[in-house]
C-alpha cells in the first residue's frame, strides 16, 4: 500500500515517494514525572536526509509546553507543570531539530481540554497564551490546537490572526464538526490552516481493526464530502491547508488519502 515490505529499511524514505508531507508526533509525548524530554538531533537528521527537499512536516510540540499539569489518574491532586507555556524549553526544543526546521510546515502546540480545576477561564488562558506567542522566536510557522469547542469562538480566532499563527481543526474527539466553525469564521483564517482527521472513537477503532490498519472499517464518505468542499474553499481563497489524516479516523488513513484524492475533483479541485 505504501510501503515495500512489512519491514523497509527506511519507512520515512518510502513513505516520502508517495506522499509530500507528515505529522510528526512522537516528540509531543515529553513530559514524565522525572522531568521532560527532548528528540535526539540524530532524528532530526535522519528525517532530513529520507525527505526531499519540498517534503514538509507538521509537527507537535512537546507536551511539556502544553500541558498546564502533570498527567494524574482520576482523583489524584493536580500537579501544576512548571513549563506550561515556556518559551525556553521550545527554543531548546528548536536546537535539538534544528537540520529539519527548513523542512516544517507548521509547529503544532495540542492543548488538552482545560477544565476550571486547570484553567480559571477563557480569558485568562487567551492572556497566558499570547504572552507566550509574542515570546516565540519570529519568522516560523506555528499553529495552535485546542480541544475546548467552545472556545473556538471570534476571540479564538481573532488571537491566532492578529499574531499571525494557524489555526488547527481536529475533526473528533467531541469537538464540533469543523465545516460549520470553519464557515463562521472564514474571513479571520489567514493564510495557513491544519485540519486533523481523528475521528472519535480511538478505543474501539482500535478494538474492531486489532491495530491491522489496512482496510477501511468505519466508511466516512458523508463526513467527508463537506469537509473536502470546505478544503477546497480554503484553497481558493489563497490558504495552504495541511490535511492530516489519522487510522483512527476509518481505519486505513493511506486508504482514505487514496479516497479523498479521488472524492477531490468532485469537490471542484483542479
Amino acid at each position: 500500500m505504501v510501503y515495500s515490505s512489512a519491514k523497509p529499511a527506511d519507512y520515512l524514505a518510502e513513505y516520502a515517494k508517495k506522499y509530500p508531507t507528515v505529522e510528526v508526533d512522537q516528540w509531543f509525548w515529553s513530559l514524565g514525572r522525572q522531568g521532560a524530554a527532548l528528540p535526539r538531533p540524530e532524528t532530526a537528521t535522519e528525517y532530513d536526509l529520507a525527505t526531499p527537499a519540498s517534503f514538509r512536516f507538521t509537527v507537535k510540540c512537546p507536551n511539556s509546553i502544553s500541558l498546564s499539569h502533570y498527567p494524574a489518574k482520576k482523583g489524584e491532586a493536580l500537579v501544576t507543570n512548571e513549563r506550561f507555556l515556556d518559551d525556553e524549553f521550545f527554543k531548546r526544543f528548536l536546537e535539538t531539530i534544528e537540520t529539519l526546521v527548513p523542512k516544517i510546515g507548521l509547529f503544532i502546540f495540542q492543548f488538552e481540554y482545560l477544565n476550571k480545576d486547570k484553567m480559571r477561564s477563557k480569558a485568562d488562558f487567551f492572556e497566558k497564551l499570547e504572552k507566550f506567542m509574542l515570546r516565540l522566536p519570529v519568522g516560523l510557522p506555528y499553529a495552535f490546537e485546542i480541544r475546548n469547542p467552545r472556545w473556538m469562538d471570534e476571540d479564538w480566532f481573532s488571537l491566532l490572526s492578529r499574531n499571525k499563527a494557524a489555526a488547527v481543526f481536529l475533526q473528533g474527539y467531541w469537538m464540533e464538526d469543523i465545516v460549520p466553525v470553519i464557515g463562521r469564521h472564514l474571513a479571520q483564517i489567514g493564510g495557513c490552516a491544519c485540519i486533523r482527521l481523528h475521528g472519535d472513537d480511538r478505543k474501539g477503532m482500535e478494538e474492531r481493526t486489532k491495530e491491522d490498519w489496512s482496510a477501511i472499517v468505519r466508511p466516512k464518505d458523508g463526513e467527508l464530502a463537506p469537509i473536502l468542499s470546505t478544503v477546497v474553499r480554503l484553497v481558493d481563497g489563497g490558504r495552504k491547508v495541511y490535511l492530516n489524516v489519522n487510522n483512527h479516523f476509518e481505519g486505513s488513513a493511506p486508504l482514505t488519502i487514496e479516497k479523498i484524492l479521488r472524492m477531490l475533483p468532485e469537490s471542484g479541485e483542479e
